[in-house]
């Protein structure tokens, strides 16, 4: 079997991805941007399941799908979705000495991850989690 396109091209696609949710989030650097992306996806992840998680990662570009998964815990309770705002408190509170994360990261993130992955393949597993997980890729945050 030939190694898939898009191993071939994480590298190029990860870029672009960056490169988008920098100038989205309105930060000056990719270290600025890669904490705010890690701590939405970390998150988002600590609300579902093991398996939703897996199916979730699943459909991710894989240099996001690594992001998703690295450093977790699946030992660690799952935490219930809650008001928007609590979530965003808790995305700017992920390493929060290196963190600048913008009041409305989930929403900025979830625009930007919408145009760098398959989005049939996307919708396809939201449409399997709970409300609130939908609600959470929302990007206009409803």
């Amino acid at each position: 079997m030939p190694m898939p396109q898009e191993y071939f091209a994480a590298s190029r696609d990860f870029e672009a991805f960056m490169a988008d949710a920098k100038t989205a989030l309105g930060h000056g650097s990719h270290h600025q941007t890669y904490t705010t992306v890690q701590a939405v996806l970390t998150v988002f992840r600590r609300r579902l399941s093991v398996g939703d998680a897996l199916r979730f990662a699943g459909v991710l570009p894989p240099v996001l799908r690594a992001i998703f998964v690295s450093d977790w815990d699946v030992a660690d309770a799952q935490k219930p979705f809650g008001p928007r705002g609590a979530m965003e408190a808790e995305v700017r509170a992920f390493r929060e000495h290196h963190n600048i994360a913008p009041t409305d990261a989930i929403s900025t993130v979830a625009g930007v991850m919408r145009k760098h992955v398959d989005t049939r393949d996307f919708e396809r597993v939201l449409s399997t989690l709970p409300d609130e997980a939908q609600a959470y890729w929302d990007p206009a945050g409803n």
